[in-house]
């Protein structure tokens, strides 16, 4: 709530464009400065400034509601994925207000994913969609207008028979490529104004792992501490979006691998995992695992992580691998022209599927490597060239 836009408060549009001058745009950056400074700034009285703290302070403080209110808030605040079996398992689909992390291996399909919510962003109520627009923040490059419209016209051929439709839904998608941190976190600042002038409903961010791991060598001493600051300030501006305007986001994240020794804990120290290539079982007795990047805590900022995985050279699988609602679920999946199609809308999660901590769930790439889990070992296959 402290990113929220004096211009949200009820402040005047005059004295919000003299703070803007000075730096001073949300909540935050005008409660952290004191009277005198707000009375030389804003030009005003004391009297006028102690006024205006009361009212920025109100504006921006959560509101408190009751369990019952909030429980009927959410019951109809789901975003389908038109994926049958796992809407089912999260009560209808993406929860609004929250944030949902794809995570997995290149090629399994997450920007597919994305780009298939996206369209369905579109979509009227009618059809299960939000009947709004989307701001897609890019940070791969990954994103292709001419894939999104193959999936428009192959998931809905009826609906997108019309070129008019088409044009439509691609005027509602909003794209940045942001491809520094820095860029990032200042397009992060900016969305509020973007959701309340674009009509936007769906924010999806692909992926938020690129630009802090290109940027942040966490084996150099004070970088990790560096990258989890930045990343909390991105989680805490995207969580108060979701939550002020009742709205899902969506990121991506990418795979690495944790190590450990015979007899040793294993070491949380990120590795990056080569496509194609296996994790590594060195002759000195270090094995591992691939994971999901940006750490435990990361884990811990989004309210739901699901997971994509190879299963074999055709198919994979989406994990629910933490939700608050839903309980762990594995579905098979392959991606085709109208993006991703589960086989049989069944939750295929049983004996042979484990949860554990969803920040240290074993995630299968394109290898034959053991990844400890207790069903069959993947075959190699070669590359899709689906991101």
């Amino acid at each position: 709530m402290a990113n929220k836009k004096l211009r949200r408060t009820g402040m005047l549009p005059e004295l919000c464009d003299r703070l803007d001058r000075h730096q001073i745009e949300t909540c935050q950056d005008f409660l952290s400065l004191g009277p005198l400074e707000l009375m030389r700034e804003a030009g005003q009285s004391y009297q006028q400034v102690q006024t205006l703290l009361r009212t920025v302070s109100l504006a921006c403080a959560p509101t408190m509601v009751t369990a019952l209110e909030l429980r009927d808030r959410r019951s109809h605040a789901f975003f389908p994925t038109s994926l049958r079996g796992l809407d089912a398992v999260l009560h209808g689909g993406l929860a609004s207000g929250t944030l949902t992390e794809v995570t997995g291996p290149s090629g399994c399909g997450k920007s597919q994913f994305c780009m298939m919510l996206s369209v369905l962003a579109t979509l009227p109520r009618t059809m299960g969609g939000l009947d709004s627009s989307v701001l897609y923040i890019d940070t791969e490059s990954a994103f292709c207008a001419e894939r999104l419209v193959e999936i428009a016209q192959n998931r809905f051929p009826k609906y997108f028979s019309l070129q008019e439709r088409v044009v439509e839904m691609a005027q509602k998608i909003h794209l940045f490529r942001e491809l520094t941190c820095q860029n990032v976190l200042k397009r992060l600042g900016g969305l509020e104004e973007e959701i309340i002038s674009k009509k936007a409903g769906l924010v999806i961010i692909d992926s938020i792992a690129s630009v802090v791991r290109k940027e942040f060598d966490t084996s150099i001493p004070g970088n990790l501490s560096e990258r989890s600051s930045l990343l909390s300030q991105e989680a805490a501006t995207l969580k108060y979006l979701a939550e002020e305007f009742s709205i899902p986001v969506v990121l991506t994240n990418q795979i690495t691998t944790h190590l450990s020794r015979k007899g040793t804990a294993p070491s949380h120290l990120e590795c990056n995992v080569p496509e194609g290539k296996e994790s590594p079982v060195s002759a000195d007795g270090e094995s591992g695992y691939v994971t999901a990047a940006l750490g435990n805590t990361w884990s811990h900022s989004v309210n739901t992580r699901l997971i994509i995985q190879y299963l074999d050279s055709q198919r994979r699988q989406i994990i629910v691998a933490k939700s608050p609602i839903a309980p762990f679920s594995v579905f098979n999946y392959t991606v085709q022209n109208s993006g991703l199609e589960l086989e049989d809308g069944e939750n295929q999660a049983g004996s042979s599927h484990q949860g554990t901590d969803p920040g240290l769930q074993p995630i299968r790439v394109r290898t034959a490597f053991n990844y400890c889990l207790t069903h069959t070992t993947p075959t190699s296959s070669h590359s899709t060239g689906v991101h």
